[in-house]
Parts: structure tokens; C-alpha cells; sequence
């Protein structure tokens, strides 16, 4: 039976993104989440490091590695900050990736290494105002329209929620439209869904006011607009009409992603509570030496243990070529709700001090919920495993 023990590369890359979350990012979390700022040093390092490029061929860029060393690098961020683990999971597995996995070449040279370099920012415009997990529900259109020897792509609509979308360093955000339409041979038709590349700098395309959230507040969420956006007839992103399609698999990925930043949010409040249990004392005893506080946090700890196994499962498979959808919808959902019931006993253990947000357990209270929600809910994952059952 094969054990999930990292090899000396794996553990050398995670020991190293750890150092750098505890001594760069850790101190500065607070101050941007109190300001609402998106922390620029801290994503400036990150790309010097070439964690942007991490499962990125050298040829675009990249460091040559693959799917699981972006996991490892994002659990180690989860730990202490999941504003810049999910800006890092965003710009990678939504932003440059559908690049990577079905752009042509000409797109790939011209938008890859600046992604993998971290010097630019990307992301994907999928939810909006009335589809969300039902993105079926797309409104957003996208025509072409010649004018002399030149074919566009016109477009118009509204994103909501897009990560990644507002940033000085943003150029790139793919948006999904509907292209078309195909009769299902039952008297219905079907709405054919493309992505397009739309670069930032095009002229009706706008980054609208970001989103006051209750958590990820270093993160860099806003809705969109765009109004008569054109952008030529080849930045169509993959077949036309396969948009929908391609983006569903990008997500299988993502949620391998998603899950390790949750395994890190509910190891950083399993490893936080055992250093409060340790130094708090009431009625002559340090906290944790009472079974209501120990008991509560091995609980924690069974929770992000089982997390973690989870995605290493998932990414495992999907590293083998082998199929990993069920196993990556059920490692979203595990390491979610770890992270949520995580933050809520960890807030617990700390007491009044957990309410107060500039201790980290509060911002992992306030942050974990989205993990429940983004980038498919949980609702979503458990449909999706409930249809591997047949049910």
C-alpha cells in the first residue's frame, strides 16, 4: 500500500513556503486585512520565488514542476493567510492555466510567462449575477462583427465575484460568453458557451468597486462590466461553443487547489490552539491540560489530517493521468468544512481573544466560510459525488 510521504523535493518546497509564511507573510497579514489593501510585497516575493510559475514547463517561464507543488505551496499559506493563498491559487488554476490547457500556442507565449513570472495578474469571469454554480445560466454574449478585413468579438454582460479582476498588476481576465446556440433534438435549444481572453486595457471593459467582504479582505474581488468590449476573432480560448466544457474541468482541478489552502486554514487553527492552550491558564492549570479543551483540539487535528490525505488522493490521481472528479469534489468539501469547524473551535479555545480580529483565528473565522462556497459549494460537491454513485 502506497504511503503519502512527500519526497525530499516535495518537502524541501513546503519547508520553504512555511519559512516564508511565517517570517514575510504572517506579520503583515493583519495590516492588510484591516485595510482592505491587496498586499503587493508580499505577491512581489512570491513571484521572485516563482511560485506563480510552479506547475508551469520551463519553456513558458515556468519552474518546471507540477500540480501537487502548487497544493503543497498554497496549504503553507492557508496556515497563516488565505487572502494571499487564494491570490496565488486564483492566478494560477483560474488565471493562467485554461492558458496553458487550451490556449494555442500564440497565446500561451504571448500571456504564459508573464503569469508564470508573477509580474502580471489574470482571472476568470464565469459567475455572474444570475449563475452562479448553475453557470449554464450564462447571459453574457460575445458576437462577431467584421469591419473590413478584420473579424471581433464583441462583447457584453456583467461577472460577478472575480478574483484577481481589479489589481494594477491585472492584464488578462477570461470571460465565458454565449456564442451561439444548438438545437437539442427535442424541440429545445442549448446555449453554446465560449471563453474569450479580454485584456484588461480594452475599452469597455471595467473593474467595478470592490466587494466590501466579510473575509479575504486582502483579496481582490470585484464585479464587472463590460460594454461593446472587442477583442480579435483569435482570442477565442479553446473550441467555440467548448468554453462551459473546458472551464468544468479547470474546476476538478481548482478544487484540489481549493482543498489544500482549507487543509493549511485548519492546520494554522489546530497549531495556534495548541500554542494558546499552552500559555493560557485558568483555575491554576494551563487550558489545555482540561479534557473540554484537549479533546476539542485532537478533533482539530483529526479534521485537517484527514484533509490533507484527502487532496494528496486527489492530486495524486489526477498526477497518475488517472480520474480524480469525485476525489477532488469530495477533498473540497472535507477540507472546507475542516477549515469552517476548525475556525469555529479554535475561536472557541481562545475565547474573548477569538473575537478579536487582530488575533489570526478570528480572520481564519471570518475567512473559512467562503471555502464552503467558492469555486463550487458544497451543495455542489456532494451532487457531483452522489452522481459517481449513480443516485
Amino acid at each position: 500500500m502506497a504511503g503519502f510521504e512527500l519526497s525530499e523535493e516535495y518537502q524541501d518546497l513546503s519547508d520553504t513556503v512555511r519559512d516564508f509564511a511565517d517570517t514575510v507573510v504572517a506579520p503583515v497579514s493583519a495590516k492588510h486585512d484591516e485595510e482592505h489593501s491587496f498586499p503587493y510585497g508580499v505577491v512581489k516575493q512570491m513571484a521572485e520565488m516563482g511560485l506563480f510559475g510552479l506547475p508551469f514547463p520551463e519553456e513558458f517561464g515556468g519552474m518546471g514542476g507540477d500540480y501537487f507543488a502548487l497544493a503543497l505551496a498554497l496549504e503553507q499559506l492557508g496556515r497563516v493567510d488565505q487572502s494571499v493563498a487564494i491570490t496565488l491559487e486564483a492566478g494560477v488554476s483560474l488565471g493562467a492555466m485554461p492558458i496553458y490547457r487550451f490556449g494555442t500556442d500564440a497565446q500561451k507565449q504571448e500571456w504564459l510567462p508573464m503569469l508564470a513570472s508573477g509580474q502580471a495578474l489574470a482571472g476568470f469571469g464565469l459567475t455572474e449575477p444570475e449563475a452562479g454554480s448553475d453557470a449554464g445560466g450564462t447571459k453574457t454574449t460575445a458576437r462577431r462583427e467584421t469591419v473590413g478585413d478584420k473579424t471581433d468579438w464583441v462583447i457584453n454582460g456583467n461577472k460577478e465575484f472575480i478574483t484577481n479582476s481589479g489589481t494594477d498588476i491585472t492584464r488578462l481576465v477570461t470571460v465565458t460568453a454565449v456564442t451561439g446556440q444548438k438545437d437539442r433534438g427535442d424541440g429545445t435549444v442549448q446555449k453554446e458557451i465560449s471563453t474569450i481572453l479580454v485584456p484588461t486595457d480594452t475599452r469597455g471593459f471595467k473593474a467595478e468597486k470592490p466587494y466590501n467582504k466579510v473575509g479575504w479582505n486582502a483579496s481582490d474581488t470585484h464585479p464587472l462590466t463590460l460594454k461593446d468590449v472587442r477583442v480579435p476573432e483569435e482570442n477565442l480560448l479553446g473550441a467555440e461553443g467548448r468554453g462551459y466544457a473546458n472551464f468544468l474541468s479547470i474546476l476538478d482541478e481548482g478544487r484540489i487547489a481549493i482543498a489544500a489552502l482549507a487543509a493549511g486554514a485548519a492546520q494554522g487553527c489546530v497549531d495556534l490552539s495548541v500554542k494558546y492552550a499552552k500559555e493560557r491558564s485558568a483555575f491554576g492549570h494551563q487550558i489545555g491540560k482540561y479534557q473540554a479543551i484537549s479533546f476539542k483540539i485532537a478533533r482539530m487535528e483529526a479534521r485537517a489530517h484527514t484533509a490533507r490525505l484527502a487532496y494528496y488522493d486527489a492530486a495524486f490521481r489526477m498526477l497518475a493521468g488517472k480520474p480524480f472528479k469525485t476525489q477532488a469534489a469530495i477533498a473540497k468539501m472535507v477540507a472546507g468544512e475542516a477549515a469552517m469547524d476548525n475556525a469555529r473551535d479554535a475561536t472557541q479555545v481562545f475565547g474573548g481573544y477569538g473575537f478579536i480580529n487582530e488575533f489570526t483565528v478570528a480572520r481564519h473565522y471570518r475567512d473559512s466560510k467562503i471555502l464552503e462556497v467558492g469555486e463550487g459549494t458544497t451543495e455542489v460537491q456532494l451532487m457531483l459525488i452522489a452522481r459517481e454513485l449513480g443516485l
